[in-house]
């Protein structure tokens, strides 16, 4: 993959989950969106404050860290480990240039406090690999990977 040595943009969401559902919100409040899972009774997507053009790479890391969000819902239950009331995903999906040529790269930082930081560790990377847009994006983009417990 080559490297981006100039960063144009950057698109960052924060989302968390609780039992009304996911919500994602952009670093300057740009963009909210109440996230439903497929089959859901909840209602579908909503955007509450979205400027009328949000970025695509804003767009993508909201999408991206709700699907990430209920992956680690998943591997949580798979491993029966209670995530804290104040789980969180924050994604940063940069735009940038390497030379002529136009790429995209990404930062994943979850946010379980109260796990120990081994658990948490497993939980991240599990998700990762069963997270659709993590797959999507492995091997074609960097993307760099932290866990935060504290």
């Amino acid at each position: 993959m080559s490297k981006i040595e100039k960063v144009l943009a950057t698109g960052k969401t924060h989302t968390t989950a609780s039992a009304a559902g996911i919500t994602s919100r952009g670093h300057n409040g740009t963009l909210d969106i109440n996230l439903s899972t497929p089959g859901s009774a909840k209602p579908a997507h909503v955007f509450a404050a979205a400027q009328p053009h949000p970025t695509a790479e804003q767009l993508f890391a909201g999408a991206w860290s709700a699907c990430y969000t209920a992956a680690v819902g998943l591997v949580a239950n798979d491993l029966n480990v209670v995530l804290p009331g104040d789980l969180s995903v924050d994604i940063e999906v940069d735009l940038g240039q390497g030379g002529k040529e136009y790429f995209l790269q990404a930062r994943l930082t979850l946010r379980v406090p109260g796990l120990s930081h081994e658990v948490a560790t497993r939980l991240a990377h599990t998700a990762d690999q069963i997270c659709p847009y993590s797959k999507a994006t492995r091997g074609n983009i960097d993307v760099e990977l932290n866990v935060l417990t504290a």
